[in-house]
């Protein structure tokens, strides 16, 4: 059946040669013509796809979508911008920095590039070349909403609040459908006490924020219960009583732990000063003693220690009373405490924020200051020590999760550091990152430590014996510290942290806590008790 027309084809190509191969060139002609279209096509539709699942929250699958596109056409700068974005979100930091300086290299002129740049380098603690950046930034585009917020968050972190909701207002009109800036908006807004406005702005940020991380959007839910609750409470941290009180106070594990009293109670509670914590924290075995109950609650938070995670509980407190100065309307954590520490709660910076805060390690006495006094532990106080005129000022910034940062300089690393300072914290801390990036293994002691945390106990902890701790013109010799994995800090730190100045460096100070212009002052002390005694302390 099929051999006649098999037949018939040799024929057709002797008679019609030249016609069919004129008709052959012209399809070659027309592949050809349309590969190039093809491939523009597919390009297009892989950018289309990593800008959707960007939006979505997928950074991941949008980052490798973003660098198959750019191994096709490197010169591809849109791209590569949002590859640089999507990185910045996934806090591979140098990579977001390396990607947005290779636009910048071939298109100085580019706003988004400099603003990428800036939030990169802001993310890792270089607060100087951020600030260029953004500023280069706007030079170019005024509108540039990620110049605005990362300037705003700069603002923040140095406590120049009405400044930074001010910003980041206009980050959120500039674009609103930028999860990020609510979020920050939000966290400004609380800070500086406008708990309505903070409580709206997390509200926005669950409505526009994709719905990838439930953890996260559980705790936020909890978090608007309490601002609507406090909302509703007056005005907090409300500081009564004295103007000043100096308060003893006991040295537990490097760490000052006083009296406190909570509202009417009699009961006395044991208190450690803790500038690690941004809010007060109450034991559950404490909250249950004074019928401490919970005003909210919701998710869970991250933290050093156990399984890393402990659930939110927010209380309430009437006043807390600090010898005879008190402050009212006190928002607390409740949780549980880890190991047989014998101490009831937490004094926060919320707290302290409100006094010149002085904590004389020597003499074991705090005092508390407001009204501008500057000092209320006289020289002559009867104790062990003396302060001498040595005294240096670290300038602090002060980072979302409530915690002061300072930089401070490690023997053999060339750039500064951004250290918390934390009298909460019995022995200093480097990060596990730190540690493998600067390879510190060559400071290991052979024994290991059990460290309590938030969230529980991590045992056998590496210990190191640092060299050399600068604190500005002061130098500490042989300092231990522990190793801990610090990402669930830096994850809502706002700025890299790569390490923790405990009570083992702090004790050596008379340290005050001047909110007002943000600085922690350092006062060594002169020691006059026998070198035995000292020797003890030191271990």
């Amino acid at each position: 059946m099929l051999s006649p027309n098999l037949g018939q084809v040799p024929r057709r190509v002797a008679c019609g040669g030249r016609r069919s191969a004129i008709i052959l060139c012209i399809c070659l002609a027309l592949c050809a013509a349309s590969a190039q279209p093809i491939k523009a096509f597919d390009d297009r539709k892989k950018r289309s796809e990593a800008e959707r699942v960007l939006r979505n929250g997928d950074f991941e699958t949008a980052a490798r979508l973003l660098r198959e596109v750019l191994i096709k056409n490197p010169k591809d700068n849109e791209s590569r911008l949002r590859l640089s974005f999507a990185l910045l979100k996934l806090r591979l930091l140098q990579d977001a920095f390396d990607q947005a300086a290779r636009v910048l290299a071939i298109a100085p002129n580019s706003a988004r590039a400099h603003a990428l740049l800036g939030s990169a380098m802001l993310a890792t603690g270089n607060f100087q070349e951020s600030t260029n950046e953004f500023h280069a930034a706007l030079a170019l585009d005024q509108n540039e909403a990620l110049a605005v917020a990362g300037l705003s968050m700069i603002s923040f972190y140095e406590n120049r609040l009405d400044e930074s909701v001010s910003g980041l207002r206009r980050a959120v009109f500039l674009d609103p459908n930028e999860p990020d800036y609510s979020f920050n908006l939000a966290q400004a807004a609380a800070r500086s006490e406008r708990y309505r406005e903070a409580a709206d702005s997390y509200e926005r940020f669950l409505r526009i924020a994709p719905i990838t991380d439930t953890d996260r959007r559980a705790r936020i839910q909890g978090l608007i219960s309490f601002l609507r609750f406090l909302g509703a409470q007056g005005k907090l941290y409300r500081p009564s009583g004295e103007t000043s009180a100096v308060v003893p106070f006991e040295m537990v594990n490097n760490r000052p732990v006083m009296q406190v009293r909570i509202g009417n109670s009699k009961e006395v509670l044991r208190f450690v000063v803790d500038t690690g914590s941004g809010m007060c924290v109450v034991s559950d075995e404490a909250a249950k003693r004074i019928g401490l109950r919970p005003a909210a609650r919701g998710g869970a938070a991250r933290a050093i220690g156990g399984g890393g995670r402990f659930e939110i509980v927010y209380g309430f407190l009437p006043s807390l009373q600090l010898g005879g100065a008190a402050i009212e309307n006190v928002p607390v954590y409740i949780r549980q405490f880890y190991g047989d520490q014998k101490t009831d709660g937490y004094i926060g910076l919320s707290v302290m924020s409100k006094y010149l805060t002085e904590i004389d390690y020597g003499k074991k006495l705090i005092s508390f200051v407001r009204g501008g006094e500057r000092r209320a532990i006289p020289d002559d106080a009867a104790g062990e020590t003396s302060v001498n005129a040595d005294a240096i000022e670290i300038p602090v910034r002060n980072t979302p999760s409530g915690f002061w940062s300072g930089e401070i300089r490690l023997d053999g690393i060339d750039k500064t550091l951004n250290f918390i300072i934390d009298t909460g914290a019995s022995i200093s801390v480097v990060s596990e990152q730190l540690a493998t990036r600067e390879e510190m293994n060559r400071f290991a002691l052979a024994s290991r430590m059990r460290v309590f945390g938030a969230a529980g106990i991590t045992e056998n902890v590496p210990v190191l014996l640092l060299p050399r701790l600068l604190l500005g013109a002061h130098t500490r010799q042989n300092v231990p510290a522990v190793v801990l994995d610090m990402n669930s800090i830096n994850e809502t730190s706002g700025f890299e942290q790569t390490g923790i100045i405990g009570g083992n460096v702090l004790r050596h100070f008379r340290v005050t806590f001047d909110f007002a212009r943000m600085v922690v002052r350092l006062e060594p002390l002169v020691v006059t008790r026998n070198s035995t005694e000292e020797a003890a302390l030191d271990k």
